[in-house]
């Protein structure tokens, strides 16, 4: 994925009345899918098979992180300290290239597909994404697909 090379390549998209503790609980999730998927592959790293998964979204995400990072620290910052100091919601703008939409859909389906790999129970400690932090992802990445469109 690029960067774009000036602002005219940029959209704004804008997230009304982000639910910030179903945001933490969904980022928690997260965090400890993705320490969880990091350690399994490196353990798994003479199989193959065994890590396709934890791997796949490893690689996704650090892409991701790389790709659109520096666009998105400052709501990063403004949603951990929304969430200090015990807000309901939050609205929030990005400024990003219109191929995020292409990214949000890539990592829709490769979480979905990491809920199956927990599912599934063979190597993990982590349980798939509970329900409603399911629908919150997929709201918030369909925001970005929608909006981009």
């Amino acid at each position: 994925m690029t960067v774009p090379s000036s602002d005219a390549d940029l959209i704004t998209l804008e997230i009304i009345g982000l639910p910030l503790a179903l945001h933490a609980r969904a980022q928690e999730h997260g965090d400890e899918l993705n320490r969880e998927f990091r350690l399994m592959a490196e353990q798994l790293h003479d199989d193959p098979a065994g890590a396709h998964v934890p791997r796949r979204l490893i690689e996704l995400t650090d892409s991701l992180t790389a790709s659109y990072g520096g666009f998105t620290e400052r709501q990063e910052d403004l949603l951990e300290s929304a969430i200090r100091s015990g807000q309901d919601t939050i609205d929030l703008r990005y400024q990003l290239p219109r191929h995020v939409a292409a990214a949000a859909t890539s990592l829709a389906a490769m979480l979905d597909e990491a809920d199956e790999f927990c599912r599934a129970g063979q190597h993990l400690l982590t349980l798939a994404t509970p329900a409603d932090c399911v629908a919150y992802r997929r709201w918030f990445l369909e925001e970005f697909v929608r909006q981009a469109d």
